[in-house]
């Protein structure tokens, strides 16, 4: 039963969606936005909890959301690690152990709506502040992201370029907003026109079109150097996500791997970030 639930929900969302966008269009567009950022996991659970508690390093407000920070501290470059969508810090943990023995100086933080951090909703727009503001404040000589995170910090990377920042890592990161935009349509069934008032919603919020937000455009410029890490069979970002990107990104390499997953947490990957890091 909760099977079938779950395959009927969606669509008939997106049929009360099409049908009220007549009378309100952008209200509408609104509602669907925010559906689509809402953040339903990636809070501490407990077994991560008391990892997280020994290295918590403070709270910074980021465009009125309270973001908590974590610190490992190193005598070597200062290293900002950002995860992605429903996640945590907690997900660092295996590359943390490695920085740490390396002795790098290690910063992270919860993003807004994940972790110990306030608020309900999470997108790209809102994380680039969050991870901004972290940068400037931090300096780190080197940037590592998961999925979204590493979505992000192409973003910023194009829209604040970071003179201090030196090295880029992405991992399983995915670059076309339309992609995503066109797998959350076919979830929910909206229509094309709906579609438009989501695209018209989106330009007058936050400046571009569904289809100019391309981290893959975004890396033409990106003049760090750059290290890409993605599995041909990720089931969450598609692989060809990073072979754009690195087709456009001069300096970078592509680590392309069959079999560990989206999440990459494995002892290869890490030791191959780290002797990244040390080139």
């Amino acid at each position: 039963m909760k099977k079938i639930i779950t395959k009927i929900l969606p669509p008939l969302y997106g049929q009360y969606f099409n049908f009220l966008s007549f009378f309100a269009p952008q209200k509408t567009a609104h509602k669907a936005f925010v559906l689509f950022c809402t953040v339903r996991k990636g809070r501490v659970l407990p077994q991560q909890s008391e990892y997280l508690e020994n290295a918590k390093n403070g709270v910074e407000e980021v465009s009125e959301h309270q973001l908590q920070t974590y610190s490992w501290p190193g005598s070597k470059e200062t290293v900002l690690l950002v995860h992605g969508w429903e996640s945590n810090t907690f997900r660092w943990r295996n590359l943390i152990k490695k920085l740490r023995e390396a002795d790098f100086n290690i910063i992270s933080f919860d993003a807004p709506s994940h972790g110990h951090s306030s608020g309900k909703l999470l997108y790209v727009p809102l994380y680039e502040e969050a991870v901004h503001h972290m940068i400037q404040k931090h300096n780190p000589k080197y940037v590592i992201g998961h999925s979204v995170g590493g979505m992000t910090l192409m973003f910023n990377e194009y829209k604040n370029p970071n003179p201090k920042v030196e090295k880029m890592v992405t991992i399983g990161a995915p670059s076309e907003f339309h992609e995503i935009m066109d797998q959350y349509q076919s979830i929910l069934k909206f229509s094309d026109r709906f579609m438009g008032h989501i695209d018209s919603y989106i330009y007058n919020r936050f400046g571009f079109r569904i289809r100019e937000f391309s981290t893959s455009e975004f890396a033409k410029s990106n003049a760090k150097k750059g290290l890409l890490f993605h599995d041909r069979l990720d089931a969450i970002a598609p692989y060809h996500a990073s072979e754009k990107v690195h087709q456009n990104w001069k300096n970078s390499q592509l680590i392309s791997t069959e079999g560990l997953g989206h999440s990459m947490h494995q002892e290869d990957v890490n030791n191959q970030i780290i002797d990244f890091l040390q080139a």
